[in-house]
């Protein structure tokens, strides 16, 4: 479980930089690196949408009180 965690925070993070350059600079690192919508920048884009739903099981642990 402690690589599937660490790994969903890994892409996470990539897929927030990423969001952050196109917001920011108007540079999208994952078309420029993959292409405009090919399948493997599509993947990366699943795998970053996938992950990110997964990270939301840590909202639980992260509000209860101390």
């Amino acid at each position: 479980m402690k690589y599937l965690n660490c790994f969903a925070l890994t892409i996470t993070i990539i897929g927030a930089i990423n969001w952050g350059l196109i917001g920011f600079l108007q540079f999208n690192l994952v078309s420029f690196l993959f292409g405009n919508m090919s399948w493997l920048s599509r993947i990366i884009y699943g795998l970053v949408g996938l992950c990110g739903l997964y990270m939301i099981k840590f909202y639980g642990p992260s509000l209860q009180e101390d």
